[in-house]
């Protein structure tokens, strides 16, 4: 394993219409054994920053080394990193055999017994020992992930970096991928980098999660930190489904006042705002509190637009009263016991305790949540944080 650094790296493209900047002075710094996961939407510079580390760019800007020696001027196959695509990329006229062993026989000077050693190795940790006579084409999406990960794990690399491995995969057999990797990850006790732009498998599977949007850094931190404590309210819609609600406020006499609501502040709450007065009110969807009728000073009146049963839970699209239900603007996460209905008038509950606020035009955060309830002192990973 080993610790891989990030410092300042850019990488600009340029076409007929000029330059485009795909990544923009990224530093970040991986720890040895940590499982670091690239996040952010399409076009975000994400893969662009992994195919640098591995070697298949090279930074217009910036150094990238690996266990302290740089590495930017090195070819891949110099790197000692290990690389699984989106496609897998197998070989289809080599048997699952042959693809495993196929870098190992072309980079190295190993034995073939001791190629053949490693080739069932790693077949045996991933299960696949009894598919090593195959050809990719006999084999599903999840057999051809796991011969992928295989022919990495071999190379005994010094960190792993997966591009959206389980894209290709149906929504169950992603699952239990992911939690496959997690434990694998953590046997190999390997460096690992892992690109996506599904916030979930960002949230469960990552020691740490880097945001990217626009090819700049937007927050580094772990999955706890980035769903309750957003750098920004990019950070804050981006992490967590459904996604955070946002309200735009102006701050007047110790009130936010929206268009169809005003919401008084503790003294707290108002001293983290400083002079700002264009805002953006910001609650998670399981914080909103359904009532049977409001009567707080941070409770509003509302009406239910739409209800998506999910069987665990439902979201609840929820409209303020005098707004149209079509227009609804608050998302609640309830429990699947709790039935409401269409159209129903109700009560919401939004706790001060729970509230965002952002800056209005830069979208820097100003205040986040209290983290006083949070139950004990281990920090939450993944589904335990959302």
């Amino acid at each position: 394993m080993a610790n891989v650094k990030l410092d300042g790296v850019t990488k600009i493209f340029e076409d007929e219409s000029g330059e485009i900047v795909a990544v923009d002075d990224v530093n970040i710094d991986i720890k040895d054994g940590e499982f670091l996961v690239l996040v952010g939407p399409s076009g975000c510079g994400k893969s662009t920053t992994l195919r640098m580390v591995a070697g298949l760019e090279k930074p217009t800007e910036g150094t990238i080394s690996v266990d302290g020696e740089a590495v930017t001027h090195l070819s891949p196959q110099e790197r000692n990193v290990a690389m699984v695509f989106q496609s897998y990329a197998l070989y289809p006229h080599m048997t699952v055999r042959g693809n495993m062993s196929f870098g190992l026989e072309e980079t190295t000077d190993l034995s073939d017994e001791e190629i053949h050693t490693r080739v069932e190795d790693a077949a045996t940790m991933l299960g696949i020992d009894d598919l090593l006579d195959r050809k990719p084409d006999e084999l599903s999406g999840g057999q051809q992930q796991r011969v992928a990960l295989g022919r990495a794990i071999v190379r005994e690399p010094d960190a792993f970096l997966l591009d959206e491995p389980l894209a290709n995969l149906d929504a169950k057999l992603r699952s239990e991928m992911r939690t496959e990797l997690q434990h694998l990850q953590e046997d190999l006790d390997t460096t690992t980098i892992y690109v996506t732009h599904d916030q979930t498998e960002a949230m469960t599977m990552s020691d740490r999660i880097a945001v990217l949007n626009d090819g700049q850094l937007q927050q580094i931190g772990t999955p706890l930190e980035c769903y309750h404590r957003p750098n920004n309210q990019f950070v804050a819609g981006f992490i967590g489904e459904p996604s955070m609600n946002f309200l735009p406020v102006t701050l007047e006499n110790g009130r936010l006042v929206g268009e169809h609501f005003e919401y008084p502040l503790g003294e707290e709450t108002r001293a983290n705002l400083g002079d700002q007065t264009d805002l953006v009110l910001g609650i998670r969807p399981e914080d909103l509190e359904i009532l049977d009728a409001a009567s707080g000073d941070h409770e509003f009146p509302g009406v239910v637009d739409v209800v998506e049963p999910m069987g665990n839970e439902n979201t609840v699209h929820i409209a303020f009263e005098g707004q149209a239900r079509t227009e609804s603007e608050l998302t609640a996460t309830i429990s699947g016991m709790r039935n409401v209905k269409e159209a129903e008038s109700i009560g919401v509950g939004i706790p001060e305790n729970a509230i965002h606020i952002f800056d209005g035009e830069t979208g820097e955060s100003l205040h986040n949540r209290d983290l006083g309830e949070v139950e004990g002192d281990r920090p939450l990973r993944g589904a335990e944080a959302a």
